[in-house]
């Protein structure tokens, strides 16, 4: 086991971690928000385990996941946007948690946990299925066309599990002020898909034929 990239592992999901509860429990006015710990608890357990399959079984992929930096001007404008967000969906969450703007049933919250960790899941099969899966925009040494699998159904499966999993998260914790907040990701995912389309396949050899292959982005029969 490489033991420096299993110290920049947990720091990365410890850090992580704390910066989501400070988003979230802050607002909040209390750590006794139930919903907060649940989102936590699905959202980094899952995520500390993934990293520990990776660690032994591919440790070349976390190394690169972990030390990803965008390249590409129009994708650190994409992570940027991302990041705001997330900022305010969470903070706005606690808030309304707070303050009682808005409420759900309390069915709401459990299954939008179901199917957030459907996202999860899905994206651990797309893990599994593209060794050359990227944080970054980019074309990599030896790279190959994925087209079997979820890439037979759609081009980016990535993108679907994570929109499943942003859309499911406002819910989580009960807010459905923050649910509308996290549509704005849907513009932000377009604007990422096509400039990564154009980059691949401009330097990919054979995406442009896999892109007429596969019609759909993110979801069968709409886009």
């Amino acid at each position: 086991m490489d033991g420096k990239l299993f110290i920049q592992a947990v720091t990365k999901v410890v850090l992580g971690a704390v910066m989501v509860a400070l988003l979230i429990f802050v607002p909040a006015g209390t750590v006794h928000f139930r919903n907060g710990w649940i989102l936590m608890a699905i959202l980094f357990v899952p995520m500390f385990l993934a990293g520990i399959y990776m660690l032994f079984k591919r440790p070349d992929l976390l190394r690169k996941r972990l030390n990803a930096k965008e390249k590409e001007l129009e994708q650190k404008e994409v992570v940027l946007m991302s990041g705001l967000m997330f900022v305010i969906s969470f903070v706005l969450a606690g808030l309304n948690y707070r303050f009682g703007w808005v409420t759900m049933p309390e069915w709401g919250p459990v299954a939008a946990a179901v199917l957030f960790l459907a996202g999860y899941l899905m994206y651990g099969v797309v893990i599994s299925e593209n060794e050359y899966l990227s944080r970054t925009i980019e074309v990599q040494e030896g790279q190959k066309v994925v087209d079997t699998g979820l890439y037979g159904i759609v081009r980016h499966p990535m993108y679907a599990a994570t929109l499943l999993m942003f859309l499911s998260m406002p819910l989580v914790l009960g807010s459905p002020l923050s649910f509308l907040v996290s549509f704005l990701y849907i513009p932000i995912i377009i604007k990422r898909i096509r400039n990564e389309e154009k980059v691949l396949s401009e330097g990919l050899d054979g995406y442009a034929d896999y892109m007429r292959k596969v019609k759909y982005r993110v979801i069968p029969f709409i886009w």
